[in-house]
């Protein structure tokens, strides 16, 4: 797998962090060549040349011949903890199901992705349907329109039919929690159309918000017998999607980015710009207040290919691209489809033999080797990468397909970055950049960098779960990541960009990011606080761990050359990337 897909050029560099709950011109048509997340120079870049390549030196040979023999050792460890024959295979067994390669078991046992899994194929004919009836709807609307006003500029004739299938889309996923969900929208509207404008809008937006996001989860969704007993023959009508709670996470963004949209779009004293040509121009540009109006509302926050995990658009994006459409091509279209089935035949070839997730949540590993343990680890962050990878490329894959483009969530492979910030640019980078617009710049931004740092990543822990190794986690990557921002500025490449050491200093400390950022994934989605703290006394508890480590220092040092490599490469190619 590359790190991004084939064709859809995105327009914007800028930075763009996780989850999916349960435990994301002018006034013709813009062309698009589908290919995710690469742009040309940003504005305001500091441009140099790029050095000459170095992938045919005599020490990217030796790099090469090393990655040669240690990467089998990668794939070969963890293929060997998941044998019959192994003397903890008795411990993870019944976490196995049936598979469908010949001979082999599957480890279904992520619940997540389990239920992506389970219903791909119910989702696929949702998509079907609803781009099919799309289309009937538009060139009916559009037929219609062109007669009455001779024009066909844009999209908005979609909005109504947007707006009707989302409803009942909800109602066929919640069943009678539906009502739950939109008492909740209604209430956010009411909110933001009565506050927008005044000083206490964005306080009371926020707080009402994040109570309400809490409240679901401790509440688990509610019912109705315990609003009064004779509504309890409504909790039987669950639908197809009871834990409606479990996706609302991702809807809450969205009804917050319609209420600050809007509240800016009050506060704000410029002229509406008519031709935003790029993402972030989109997501800045304001429309007129008329436009804030509830049928808008309900068509974006309950946009059907987005509902349930997102990417995110904010409101400003999604209904531009309504007034200015844009055009994707079908070739282009089709290549991401492929990639799409490449990264689920990769996830499925990977649970049909590496046990990794029984083998974690039973934790199977006494016995273990440390490069077992450190490879348990490892492909389990690889798993948890996939499976957010697999549902967002197939929901933007279906917002395409209805001509919208949301943002690009993994732009990197998660084995790709060498920096922290580098790595939540390209790890759900549509809710990175939500983080940015909502939280990280209206609290200062780089000019108060810890301050909104550490908000934003205490939001994006206890919005991912109400649980303190979450927390942790967010405390961590704050923690973490700012050697990186104090070093960066002390080290940087524009004073030292031209020694020879310059590179191997920047790998040395990509070296450290990488376990930095290891150790808190760990923490927050894999092994938990206890299977890290068991981890690292192995890894320090003897000279034999110790050895180890360092050859692991090594190994990683090695990878980060080839990054900064591959960097300089995109480079040289015309490619910028922010990540």
């Amino acid at each position: 797998m590359s790190d991004s897909p084939n064709g859809m050029r995105e327009r914007d560099a800028r930075p763009a962090a996780l989850n999916l709950s349960e435990d994301s011109k002018k006034f013709s048509l813009v062309s698009l060549t589908v290919q995710t997340p690469t742009s040309q120079q940003a504005p305001g870049t500091i441009t140099r040349t790029p050095p000459p390549a170095r992938w045919n030196t005599p020490e990217f040979i030796i790099y090469g011949v090393l990655f040669v023999i240690v990467f089998p050792m990668m794939v070969y460890s963890p293929m060997q903890l998941s044998l019959e024959s192994h003397p903890n295979y008795h411990l993870f067994k019944h976490k196995l199901s049936k598979g469908w390669i010949p001979g082999r078991l599957v480890d279904n046992s992520d619940s997540q992705y389990r239920s992506i899994r389970g219903n791909l194929l119910n989702l696929t004919l949702l998509a079907l349907a609803h781009l099919g009836l799309s289309r009937l709807y538009g060139l009916l609307a559009s037929s219609f329109g062109s007669r009455a006003t001779g024009k066909k500029s844009d999209n908005l004739h979609r909005i109504p039919f947007m707006a009707m299938f989302a409803v009942a889309l909800v109602i066929g996923l919640h069943g009678a929690s539906s009502l739950k969900v939109f008492a909740i929208i209604g209430g956010n509207y009411f909110l933001a159309k009565q506050l927008g404008g005044s000083r206490i809008a964005p306080l009371i937006l926020w707080t009402v918000n994040i109570m309400v996001l809490l409240c679901n989860e401790i509440y688990d969704g509610y019912s109705f017998s315990s609003v009064h007993s004779s509504l309890g023959f409504l909790d039987g009508y669950r639908g197809f999607y009871p834990r409606w709670h479990i996706s609302f996470n991702i809807t809450m963004l969205r009804l917050l980015s319609f209420a600050m949209d809007y509240h800016w779009a009050k506060t704000n004293s410029t002229s509406h710009s008519p031709v935003p040509l790029n993402i972030r121009q989109r997501t800045s540009t304001s429309h007129h207040l008329a436009n804030y109006n509830f049928v808008n509302y309900v068509a974006y926050t309950l946009y059907p290919p987005l509902y349930i995990a997102g990417p995110i658009m904010t409101f400003n994006d999604f209904y531009w691209q309504l007034r200015r459409p844009i055009y994707i091509k079908r070739d282009a279209l089709l290549s991401y489809a492929i990639r799409f089935l490449i990264c689920l035949l990769t996830m499925e070839t990977i649970l049909h033999y590496m046990y990794m997730v029984a083998i974690k949540d039973t934790k199977a590993w006494n016995g273990d080797s440390l490069m077992q343990l450190c490879m348990i680890g490892f492909w389990n962050l690889i798993i948890v990468w996939l499976k957010l990878l697999i549902p967002w490329r197939f929901f933007r894959l279906w917002a395409l397909a209805d001509g919208m483009e949301p943002t690009e969530n993994m732009i990197r492979c998660m084995a790709n970055n060498y920096t922290v910030a580098g790595f939540w640019r390209g790890w759900h980078r549509s809710y990175n950049q939500w983080l940015i617009r909502y939280i990280y710049v209206p609290l200062g931004g780089s000019s108060n960098v810890i301050l909104a740092t550490l908000v934003s990543f205490t939001f994006v822990a206890l919005w991912h779960d109400l649980q303190l190794r979450l927390l942790v986690w967010g405390w961590l990557l704050t923690l973490f990541i700012l050697p990186e921002m104090i070093l960066g500025r002390v080290f940087n490449a524009k004073q030292y960009g031209g020694y020879w050491w310059y590179r191997h200093l920047r790998a040395l400390g990509g070296v450290g990011n990488i376990l930095m950022l290891m150790i808190a994934n760990l923490v927050g989605f894999v092994m938990g606080l206890d299977g890290v703290q068991y981890l690292f006394g192995q890894l320090v508890g003897s000279w034999d761990g110790v050895g180890f480590l360092l050859v692991v220092v090594a190994c990683l040092w090695i990878g980060v050359q080839f990054m900064l490599e591959y960097r300089e490469e995109e480079r040289r190619r015309g490619i910028y990337r922010k990540c």
